[in-house]
C-alpha cells in the first residue's frame, strides 16, 4: 500500500478528529446538550475545526524519515490516553504524566486487562502496524514543500473562517469548560511529558538546601524516661466520604471503632495523585505555594526531625517514598520477597506488620515507623484485602471497572477501607502491648481521595482545580496512649472537638509533626500545627 507523504497529515487528521479523541466529541455533546440555545451551523463547524487545527500540526511533524516512526509512536500513546480519558475521566496533563512516569511496574500492571488491551491494541496498534507497512511515496523536495505550504495554508484558513463565523460560540464553550483543553489529544499529554522530561532530566537542578539546622528534641514533660515511639500510616487512595466516622452508612470503621481513635473530619490533600501530595505533605511549603522541584532540593520534615536525633524507618508497599525519605533506613516488601508470607502472588498491608516487633525492640531515643500502605489503590481495589475480610459483595474482581456495576465498584472500594481500617487496629493493638516501654501513638492520614464514577469519573489525579470533593477530602486519624497524652499535655476532647469543626490540610502536617515529636526549630510554625491547639 502506497501513500503520498502529504496525504499522511490528513488521514491522521480525520482519524484522531473521529476516533482517537471520542472523550473530547462525548463531553463536547453533553456540553451542548446543557444549552440553552446553540446555533446549528457552530455544531455543524466544530469537527471541522478539530480536522484542520489537527492536520497543522501533524504536518508540522510529517517530514521523510521522521514521520513513520514518530506517528507509530504518537498513534501507540494517544490509544492509551483515550482509554483512560475516555473510561475513567483522567485528565492527562503535567501531574498526571509525573505520576506515571514515577509509578512502578506493579501498580501500572494493576491497569492491565482484556478490554484495556483490546482498546489499546485496535484503536492504536492496528493503526501503526499499517502505518509502519505503508510505503510513502517518493518526490522531489520542492513539490513536497509546496503541498505542505498548501496544506498548511488551508488549514489555517479553515480556522480562520470557522473562528471569524463563531468565535463568541467557541470562547463562550472554552472559558465555562476550561478541562477541554485538557482533554485534547495528542497536545495536551505531549506538551506534558516534554515539560516533565525538560524539568527533570535536562533542567539544571537547584542547589540542595539543608533546613532546621538549629532542631533539636525539646521533651515536654521531663519526668519519664521512656522514648516516645510514632507509628505514622500514610494511607493511599482513600476518601473520607467511605468513613463511618464522616457518617458514612457502612461499618467501615468497625475494627478501629473499640479503640475510639480522634478523627479529622475536614482534611483536604495537597494533590490528587502520590507523586504530588507525598513530598507535598512532607514539605514545608503549602499547596499554594508548593513546588515540586524545590520540595526535592531541600529538607523536610522527615530530614528535619532526623537532624533532632528521631530514629525513624521507613516501610513501603505502595511504589516508593518520592523521595522523602532519601535519608533514613528503608525496607520494602514485595510478593517475591523470602521473608515475608505474601499469599497468591500478592502482599497484603498487614504483611507491612510482619517485623513491627524487630524494628520496635530495644529502641533507646523518640523514633517513628512510617508504614507506606497501598491502601485503596485501584482499579485492582480487589487486591487490596484477603478473601476472608470481603465483606461487602459482590464486588468488582477485575482491573477494568468500568465494566463492573456500580455496586460492584463501590462494594469493593469499601473493603479495602475496612481492611485498612483492620491494619490500623492491629497496628494499636501491637503498640498497646508497648505501653511499658515507650508513650505511644499511631497518625494516619491518607495521600489523596478517588472518584467512584460520579459523574462519570473515575480513579484520581484530575488537576486539583476541576477535581471533586472525592478525590480531596481525605480521612485523618489519631490514636495515643494515656501515658503519652499526659507527656506532651494533649487534651483529647480538644483534639475530637476541633477534628469536627475545624478544616485542616496536608499543610498542617510537617509542622504538626515536629511540635508533636517536640523538635525545637525555627522551620517550626505553631500556628500550623493541630496539636498545639490542644496542647496545656
Amino acid at each position: 500500500m502506497k501513500v503520498s507523504i502529504n496525504q499522511l497529515p490528513f488521514i491522521l487528521a480525520v482519524y484522531y478528529t473521529v476516533i482517537i479523541n471520542l472523550p473530547i466529541a462525548r463531553e463536547i455533546i453533553h456540553i451542548i446538550d446543557g444549552l440553552e440555545s446553540v446555533k446549528i451551523g457552530f455544531i455543524i463547524t466544530i469537527p471541522f475545526f478539530f480536522l484542520a487545527a489537527f492536520n497543522f500540526i501533524f504536518e508540522l511533524f510529517s517530514w521523510p524519515k521522521m514521520a513513520k516512526p514518530f506517528f507509530v509512536f504518537l498513534l501507540l500513546t494517544s490509544s492509551l490516553v483515550s482509554y483512560g480519558m475516555f473510561n475513567y475521566g483522567i485528565y492527562v496533563d503535567y501531574g498526571m504524566i509525573e505520576n506515571l512516569f514515577e509509578t512502578n511496574t506493579s501498580e501500572a500492571s494493576s491497569y492491565l486487562s482484556l478490554y484495556s488491551v483490546l482498546w489499546v491494541v485496535f484503536m492504536g496498534g492496528l493503526p501503526a502496524i499499517l502505518l509502519s507497512l505503508t510505503k510513502l511515496e517518493k518526490i522531489s523536495w520542492k513539490r513536497f514543500l509546496a503541498r505542505k505550504t498548501v496544506s498548511i495554508t488551508c488549514s489555517l484558513l479553515v480556522v480562520t473562517v470557522i473562528a471569524a463565523l463563531y468565535y463568541k460560540d467557541y470562547a463562550s464553550i472554552g472559558r465555562n469548560n476550561k478541562h477541554l483543553q485538557k482533554m485534547i489529544i495528542p497536545t495536551e499529554y505531549a506538551r506534558a511529558t516534554v515539560k516533565y522530561i525538560n524539568n527533570t532530566y535536562f533542567k539544571k537542578p537547584m542547589v540542595y538546601r539543608e533546613l532546621g539546622l538549629d532542631a533539636k528534641l525539646s521533651k515536654g514533660d521531663s519526668s519519664t524516661t521512656k522514648p516516645t515511639l510514632l507509628v505514622f500510616v500514610l494511607g493511599e487512595t482513600a476518601r473520607v466520604q467511605n468513613y463511618q466516622y464522616y457518617g458514612y452508612e457502612r461499618e467501615t470503621n468497625a475494627y478501629t471503632k473499640p479503640f475510639d481513635p480522634v478523627f479529622f473530619s475536614h482534611v483536604e490533600s495537597c494533590g490528587t495523585a502520590t507523586a504530588v501530595s507525598v513530598p507535598c505533605m512532607f514539605s514545608n511549603m503549602n499547596r499554594g505555594n508548593y513546588d515540586k522541584e524545590r520540595a526535592y532540593h531541600q529538607d523536610n520534615a522527615i530530614d528535619i526531625m532526623k537532624r533532632a536525633g528521631i530514629h525513624s524507618v521507613w516501610i513501603e508497599h505502595d511504589g516508593g517514598d518520592k523521595g522523602v525519605a532519601h535519608q533514613i533506613k528503608k525496607k520494602t516488601i514485595a510478593p517475591d520477597d523470602e521473608d515475608h508470607h505474601c499469599s497468591n502472588n500478592n502482599c497484603y498491608d498487614t504483611d507491612l506488620l510482619d517485623s513491627f516487633e524487630d524494628d520496635t525492640k530495644g529502641l533507646q531515643q523518640d523514633s517513628i515507623l512510617f508504614y507506606h500502605i497501598s491502601g485503596s489503590h485501584g482499579p485492582t481495589y480487589y487486591k487490596r484485602y484477603p478473601s476472608s475480610h470481603r465483606r461487602f459483595a459482590p464486588d468488582c474482581p477485575r482491573s477494568d471497572i468500568e465494566n463492573c456495576t456500580n455496586e460492584e465498584v463501590v462494594n469493593s472500594y469499601d473493603n479495602t477501607i475496612l481492611y485498612t481500617d483492620f491494619f490500623i487496629a492491629q497496628t494499636i493493638e501491637k503498640l498497646q502491648k508497648l505501653e511499658d516501654e515507650y508513650n505511644v501513638a499511631l497518625i494516619y492520614i491518607s495521600d489523596h481521595g478517588e472518584s467512584l464514577g460520579e459523574n462519570g469519573i473515575y480513579l484520581h489525579g484530575m488537576p486539583y482545580s476541576l477535581a471533586p470533593p472525592e478525590q480531596t477530602h481525605v480521612p485523618m486519624m489519631f490514636w495515643a496512649s494515656d501515658a503519652l497524652l499526659k507527656n506532651k499535655h494533649l487534651d483529647t476532647e480538644c483534639l475530637r472537638k476541633i477534628g469536627k469543626e475545624q478544616s485542616f490540610s496536608h499543610d498542617n502536617l510537617f509542622d504538626s509533626l515536629l511540635g508533636f515529636m517536640d523538635v525545637a526549630t525555627s522551620e517550626y510554625r505553631k500556628k500550623q500545627d493541630i496539636f498545639a491547639l490542644c496542647r496545656s
